[in-house]
């Protein structure tokens, strides 16, 4: 047993991203076919003309062109908890760690910040942890005993295993669902786990495809004014 903390990797996105979102966007506007254009924009002597036609388009909310590309990346280090947040977003694909067919018999976990700022309940936490442990583990030795092994016993045994305990899993979402998510999960009113992780995307993937996601973030930035009323602001931007 061991604390983690959260791992983002980029496992791979469409290639020539940039391309085939220009060519998309300017298909609803041009007669010529899509396939001449994409062709046209990869053998461009000018991609800043294409750079500066995308951020146009984007700042302009025209954004079903970003639909085309999507970002696969592994995420591990992460809660159920959290997890059972990210799996919310529905335009989304995920493969997740199961507890039914991986034993956790030597389950690692997160930790909350609160927890961890304070000696005396980070120890009554990991206490817990301990605790949780050997019991899933006496009842995987109870269940053997009665004849039930391997992913039968594992499936019932899982119950009492915490939400704390890490999981991996694998996401991958177009480009428009991502800036989505980053307007919602990297707000300072999002849980603070999943906005760490949606950071840690939101860093990958302004590298990966800066014309899109430079301006992307937390709904307030774009906005410049704080959408959550004044019950929930954090105060960085004035209540519309």
């Amino acid at each position: 047993m061991a604390e983690v903390l959260v791992n983002v990797k980029l496992l791979g996105r469409t290639d020539n991203a940039r391309e085939i979102i220009y060519a998309a966007c300017r298909q609803c506007y041009s007669s010529d076919g899509a396939g001449d254009i994409f062709e046209k924009a990869l053998n461009s002597n000018t991609p800043e003309k294409i750079t500066d036609f995308i951020e146009k388009v984007i700042a302009s909310g025209h954004e079903s062109p970003l639909e085309h590309v999507k970002f696969t990346f592994a995420i591990e280090g992460v809660s159920r908890a959290l997890t059972h947040q990210l799996v919310r977003h529905r335009i989304a694909s995920y493969s997740q760690q199961s507890q039914r067919y991986v034993k956790a018999s030597e389950f690692n976990y997160i930790v909350p910040p609160a927890f961890k700022d304070n000696s005396a309940m980070k120890q009554r936490f990991l206490g817990v942890m301990e605790d949780i442990q050997k019991g899933y583990n006496a009842l995987l030795a109870l269940l053997k005993e009665n004849g039930c092994e391997g992913e039968k016993a594992n499936q019932d045994a899982r119950f009492v295993l915490p939400q704390a305990m890490e999981t991996k899993i694998v996401v991958t979402m177009n480009a428009r669902e991502l800036k989505h998510f980053f307007a919602h999960r990297c707000c300072r009113r999002a849980q603070w786990e999943i906005r760490d992780c949606a950071n840690k995307m939101l860093e990958i993937c302004r590298k990966e495809l800066p014309e899109v996601f430079t301006s992307a973030g937390a709904k307030c930035e774009a906005l410049k004014y704080c959408p959550e009323g004044e019950k929930f602001t954090c105060g960085k931007y004035p209540v519309r």
